[in-house]
């Protein structure tokens, strides 16, 4: 049987030959859609955490927090080299010689192989974008956008702060440089159908992106979602649902797209809903069952 999709696994072997590992990291920056630059609530479905692990809060350095890494990453998955992952709220936003810093200590770390930057589209500039393009001639560098929906009304429902076109614009910016794009895309957004879904993988097809995150949408505790969930003006995918979406959004996305994540990993305290978001390796063994019974791949679509 042929692989039916490109996974970052075999992507990063294939560069270095082992296994690589990603370190999140939580660098305590901040995000404009909450600290009053655009908005002060941040996305609907976005807690104060940002989706961070709460380090920078416990005092640990970036330092620390990759030494933790490898430490537990080498014993869990005999990994060999690490990628930087740069992950809790937008980390290209703060002043430029913090953020040089940060990543640089990052870099001087033995054995870290690249860095991979999570953000925002509205949050880059040129100075960031030459110091990532002076990193990738000596390491992996990815940047990672949120685009989460190429549809605008969405965006706005779920208090994105940009639009569709910002995040164009940013791709554009980003490209030519050496630095590998990801985008961020979330299946099960409020009021979203097939045909959105299907939209936004055609629209991340046309940019010729080099990597895709799936995520998927669940409600986290105190966040505007839980309250609109909590109403009944939100329904949860179920897990077959969601499966079945993720495996029609891969068959839109070209075969060579780089596939970085198929759904989401909720931390189970703050978890509401739905609670079958938790059996990551049972949602993963679906999704690979449901293209199997399809007879189906990424690419299979358009491609």
């Amino acid at each position: 049987m042929h692989k039916r999709y490109n996974d970052f696994n075999t992507y990063l072997r294939s560069i270095f030959g082992c296994r690589v590992q990603k370190i999140t990291i939580d660098a305590g920056l901040s995000c404009p859609n909450r600290d009053g630059t655009i908005s002060t609530g941040g996305c609907i479905y976005c807690n104060i955490r940002g989706s961070g692990t709460g380090a920078h809060a416990k005092g640990l350095s970036v330092t620390d927090q990759i030494i933790q890494g490898k430490r537990a990453l080498s014993k869990r998955y005999k990994a060999k080299k690490f990628i930087a992952y740069f992950q809790s709220f937008s980390n290209t936003y703060g002043p430029f010689d913090r953020l040089k810093i940060l990543y640089e200590q990052a870099l001087a770390i033995e054995n870290v192989v690249g860095l991979s930057i999570g953000t925002r589209p509205d949050c880059v500039n040129e100075p960031i974008l030459e110091l990532l393009q002076g990193y990738a001639d000596n390491y992996l560098v990815w940047i990672e956008y949120g685009l989460q929906s190429a549809n605008d009304s969405t965006l706005a429902f779920i208090n994105r702060g940009h639009d569709v076109m910002c995040f164009k614009k940013a791709v554009l910016a980003t490209k030519n440089r050496g630095i590998k794009i990801c985008a961020h895309v979330i299946i099960g957004l409020p009021n979203e159908k097939k045909a959105h879904v299907l939209e936004t993988a055609r629209a991340v097809s046309d940019m010729e992106i080099d990597g895709i995150k799936i995520h998927l949408l669940y409600v986290v505790r105190g966040t505007t979602l839980d309250k609109l969930y909590a109403a009944g003006e939100y329904r949860c995918l179920e897990q077959q649902e969601y499966a079945d979406l993720v495996c029609d959004f891969l068959e839109h996305i070209p075969k060579n797209m780089v596939i970085q994540r198929l759904t989401g990993d909720p931390h189970p305290e703050e978890l509401v809903a739905p609670m079958w978001a938790l059996k990551k390796t049972e949602n993963m063994a679906l999704i690979k069952k449901t293209l199997e019974k399809r007879d189906s791949w990424q690419g299979k679509g358009d491609f």
